[in-house]
């Protein structure tokens, strides 16, 4: 298990690892935009097939699975090139590139990242970003930074999406994007801003996906970011198997759960959960293209 993946663990021994039931059935499918089929969780874990499966069988119609680390990267694009059911986002999240003992080696592995950016199911450059919540310390946070603008580069280069990890770093993340020039797609993973965030998103063209913990109470700013949001700027995504939605939270989460998150989107937005899924679908293509295409 990887550093920042063993962190979120940290000091959740008595967590209840069953899956949760099914929800409800959506009428009009969509995607979870980000996922970690890889992280295995629960009980008794989930085989992809089994986590896809109950995805279907819900109304999700496809997954990006994202690494998090090299070894991850290359686990998602090759899940991604067997599976039509899923498309691979690829990157050394920001809690891993200050682990890198130099910046040759931190440079070593973000060229092999550019090399599976060439797959065709490859489709996103992230998560990347910054994060000063887990990192700290001057000669980290400027591995981070490094990081976070060599894959941009790369994005670019390849003209797929950015996929960006921002936690307490809303000011650097923007301003890092406007200093050296945001890719075509930007997507905010696990929106964590507030409103004035949002409106910087909605003038830049940047995407705003939505996780569970939008159905938490204590998280009005997610709710309040997702009112004003353009519609066609918001994602779902589920980052499983953390972020669980209410009436779960704590338990491990999946893909096939997306739909209480979409029917909270629907809710905080006075719209049919089928009128945000088909809004939801759309942007999703906008994004990462057709998963059969």
């Amino acid at each position: 298990m990887s550093e920042h993946i063993r962190a979120r663990y940290d000091g959740n021994s008595d967590r209840d690892l069953r899956f949760p039931p099914l929800p409800e059935p959506l009428e009009v499918g969509t995607y979870d935009n980000h996922t970690h089929l890889d992280i295995v969780d629960g009980d008794e874990p989930l085989s992809n097939d089994e986590q896809l499966n109950r995805a279907n069988q819900v109304g999700i119609l496809g997954v990006v699975q994202v690494g998090v680390t090299l070894e991850s990267s290359k686990w998602s694009a090759d899940l991604a090139a067997k599976d039509d059911r899923v498309l691979a986002a690829v990157a050394i999240h920001p809690n891993e590139a200050p682990l890198y003992e130099s910046l040759k080696a931190l440079d070593a592995a973000i060229a092999e990242i550019a090399v599976l950016a060439e797959q065709p199911r490859v489709r996103a450059i992230g998560e990347t970003g910054l994060d000063f919540f887990r990192t700290s310390g001057a000669d980290a946070i400027a591995l981070q930074k490094h990081s976070f603008e060599e894959h941009i580069r790369i994005a670019k280069e390849q003209n797929i999406a950015l996929m960006i990890h921002d936690r307490e770093a809303h000011a650097e993340v923007v301003e890092t994007l406007k200093r050296v020039g945001a890719p075509e797609r930007v997507v905010f993973h696990c929106y964590s801003g507030d409103v004035d965030l949002a409106e910087v998103c909605n003038a830049n063209g940047w995407y705003m996906s939505f996780a569970g913990n939008i159905t938490i109470k204590r998280n009005q700013n997610l709710r309040d970011s997702l009112a004003i949001a353009r519609k066609e700027l918001i994602l779902v995504e589920t980052d499983a198997p953390f972020l669980t939605p209410e009436p779960f939270r704590g338990r491990p989460n999946a893909s096939y759960l997306v739909p209480i998150t979409v029917r909270k989107m629907a809710e905080v937005l006075d719209l049919s959960a089928n009128e945000v899924a088909a809004q939801l679908s759309a942007n999703t293509q906008a994004v990462y293209g057709e998963w059969n295409g």
